[in-house]
């Protein structure tokens, strides 16, 4: 456990004093890795690999300031490492400082040299465990748990695209409590996410949120104009916002140069607003 609790300690040093200690999805090793969670994870800058032992790293407002209201944040990297640094933390301390509960996943990673690991099998594993596990404590963290949902950028946001595609209401015989809740998010942000071509859209998904930048790779600026037609044929609420002068990775940075797309979480945040989402 000492062990544990000092790979877990080397991140937090690295990126912030204030950066709260990460929770493990699973207590015993999550499924598949149980051989290696005590391997210590590499760090480069804000950039995190390695990652045997997924977690999450809450950051949850005063009781008198929680709106109740709560967003799971996948980091992008290319299935290869996690950006924690402006699709991480940051965005993670304006979000709990909003009143919103937020919770940065650490998850596996499918493409980093070496990897055994698949996004299907093993990071949406970690992206469904984390949602089950903050659906148990919502009272603890003064969290509605009809309002969870989840946010990725680049291929995290491959992860909250499949997330809401693909989901369960849980084992209510499961022996673990976490396995008994739902993994179905309550609403989705898609920011700049990969793969859109494969992404569906049904009756009765969650709600969507898609920030992108005109100047992206087609797969991304197209495809999310085409992911929000699909939305508007399945008859579920989307929202889009195509930033004309924005690429690919601007992410959430405190100190940006003002712009539009600097601006995106407010966006955000007035759409969970007026999605009834947020009170």
């Amino acid at each position: 456990m000492k062990f544990l609790l000092a790979a877990f300690a080397l991140p937090v040093a690295c990126f912030a004093a204030e950066t709260p200690p990460a929770l493990p999805l699973w207590p015993h090793g999550a499924p598949g890795s149980e051989a290696r969670t005590a391997e210590t994870e590499k760090i480069e800058g804000n950039n995190v690999c390695n990652v045997h032992n997924p977690t999450i790293t809450p950051y949850v407002p005063e009781a008198d300031k929680a709106t109740g209201t709560a967003v799971i944040i996948c980091p992008g990297g290319g299935h290869s490492k996690l950006c924690l640094g402006h699709e991480g933390y940051a965005l993670a301390e304006w979000f709990r400082d909003h009143g919103i509960a937020a919770f940065v996943l650490k998850y596996r990673l499918a493409r980093e040299p070496g990897s055994t690991y698949t996004i299907q099998d093993h990071a949406m594993a970690d992206a469904r465990r984390a949602i089950r596990t903050i659906r148990s404590r919502a009272a603890e963290w003064h969290i509605q748990p009809d309002r969870i949902g989840i946010l990725g950028f680049s291929a995290g946001g491959e992860l909250a695209a499949f997330a809401a595609m693909t989901n369960d209401p849980g084992k209510k015989d499961a022996a673990d409590p976490i396995e008994q809740q739902s993994s179905r998010p309550d609403f989705q942000g898609l920011i700049y996410p990969g793969t859109s071509g494969l992404f569906s859209a049904e009756k009765g998904m969650p709600p969507l949120f898609i920030a992108a930048g005109y100047n992206d790779r087609p797969d991304i600026s197209e495809g999310m104009a085409t992911l929000y037609l699909k939305y508007k044929a399945a008859g579920v609420k989307a929202e889009m916002h195509m930033y004309a002068n924005a690429g690919h990775g601007f992410g959430y940075k405190p100190d940006a140069k003002p712009s539009a797309a600097a601006r995106w979480p407010d966006r955000f945040v007035e759409w969970l607003t007026d999605s009834g989402l947020l009170k």
